[in-house]
C-alpha cells in the first residue's frame, strides 16, 4: 500500500521545518490570547458612556477636592441652567 507521495521518509529538513512552524503557530496564539486578555483588563479603555456635570462634581466632593459648601453652590447652579434633553 503506497498512499504517501515518494517513500515516506520526510529528512531531517522536514522535521525541522515542521518544529519551527509548530513554534511558531503556538506562539502566535498565546501571543493573541495574552494580548487580547490585556486589552480586556484595561481600565483606561474609552466608555461610550460619558459622565454628566452632576457625577463630575459629586467625585470632586467625594475625592475632597471641593467642600459642602461648594459642592451645593455649584449643584445649585448647574440645576438653574439645565437645557432640556432633547427627546432622541
Amino acid at each position: 500500500m503506497m498512499w504517501w507521495y515518494g517513500d515516506g521518509d520526510v529528512g531531517a529538513w522536514g522535521y525541522v521545518l515542521m518544529t519551527i512552524s509548530m513554534v511558531l503557530f503556538w506562539g502566535f496564539v498565546i501571543y493573541g490570547v495574552v494580548m487580547l486578555l490585556r486589552y480586556v483588563g484595561r481600565e483606561d479603555r474609552p466608555s461610550s458612556r460619558r459622565s454628566t456635570p452632576e457625577e463630575l462634581l459629586a467625585e470632586r466632593f467625594a475625592r475632597g477636592e471641593i467642600d459642602q459648601q461648594e459642592y451645593r453652590e455649584r449643584m445649585e447652579s448647574l440645576r438653574e441652567h439645565r437645557r432640556p434633553v432633547a427627546p432622541r
